[in-house]
């Protein structure tokens, strides 16, 4: 009988219920915490911000790159060209020239505010504490916080012939000296670098003295029981320290610079000639006013290429990486 009864079906899954065995998950409920524990819910959240990234960003970067071979208008039937566009680019002296000038605002928009946010940020790190401390910090990023066309009207009106500063030249006798610094051809691309370094100077003084305010105060110690003086200590200590803040700082100055556009289009329109024509606004001018968006497409692209040749170095060296 007891035979019998053991051998007897009970109508019940020994797997859900057996007494002192954890029931064993269902294939379907497996499936799940495998993709769990493989981060397939992470990617359930920053899915609305992949579609919105491949909308906005990724399907214009792949048109502009199809449009880039294609001799269209905007309107009509698109005809198809191969290389000449990117041809015309590389043997054009003016779209050469714009590009040129791009690169020459690197040296204002980047290096300048680089350098002497670092000058700057030693300098609050050491004398600005407390109270003081937030105020100087807050004034030096205020142009930062400021719209770019509202800066550009701004240093418009500074740089005028009978702006301030050309007045000061005048008041203390270099009146020689004051021209129209955005209508001359010698100063008008030096004069939109000063604009773009007075922008971008506090972000990068920012930056680096958030850096400064993570070193540890026993390298400083350190050094000083070494016998270093302050220059010794910047070189030997804080620079070393900042190796990726000032990364960040060139990589956000550099892409400011090639693909800068506001203070350009405000303050000189690209003029006087091609003088202070960048890129960003022949693009503008060739796919809006010339109907050339072929062109227009492919001077976008080589300036994708021209950023990506300036920031991916950066970005492996500022990492400790072997260029």
């Amino acid at each position: 009988m007891t035979s019998a009864l053991g051998s007897a079906p009970t109508g019940r899954d020994d797997r859900v219920s057996s007494p002192g065995r954890p029931a064993r998950p269902t294939p379907a409920r497996a499936h799940r915490r495998r993709w769990a524990r493989a981060g397939g819910t992470g990617w359930l959240y920053v899915l609305p911000a992949l579609v919105m990234y491949a909308v906005f960003v990724l399907r214009p970067l792949a048109l502009t790159v199809q449009y880039s071979f294609y001799d269209w208008n905007g309107i009509g039937v698109a005809r198809w060209t191969g290389l000449d566009n990117y041809l015309t680019v590389f043997t054009d002296s003016d779209l050469l020239k714009i590009i040129s000038n791009a690169i020459i605002l690197i040296v204002f928009f980047s290096f300048i505010p680089v350098a002497l946010g670092l000058l700057v940020a030693s300098m609050v790190r050491r004398v600005t504490t407390g109270t003081f401390g937030t105020v100087v910090r807050t004034v030096l990023f205020l142009p930062q916080v400021i719209p770019l066309v509202a800066a550009g009207i701004a240093w418009s009106w500074l740089l005028s012939s009978n702006g301030l500063i050309n007045q000061t030249l005048r008041a203390v006798g270099l009146g020689g000296v004051a021209r129209a610094w955005l209508g001359d051809f010698g100063t008008a691309l030096p004069a939109v670098g000063v604009i773009g370094a007075w922008v971008l100077l506090g972000l990068c003084t920012i930056l680096l003295v958030t850096g400064m305010s993570k070193i540890d105060p026993a390298l400083y110690e350190a050094a000083r029981l070494d016998g270093a003086g302050p220059v010794r200590e910047f070189l030997a200590v804080t620079l070393p320290s900042l190796r990726q803040e000032i990364g960040v700082c060139l990589t956000v100055t550099i892409i400011a610079a090639l693909a800068s556009f506001d203070i350009v289009y405000i303050s000189t329109s690209g003029g006087p000639g091609l003088q202070t024509t960048v890129p960003g606004l022949e693009i503008y001018r060739l796919a809006f006013s010339q109907r050339q968006v072929g062109l227009a497409s492919a001077l976008a692209v080589v300036l994708m290429v021209l950023v990506l040749v300036c920031v991916l170095p950066i970005q492996r060296l500022t990492r400790g990486e072997k260029p």
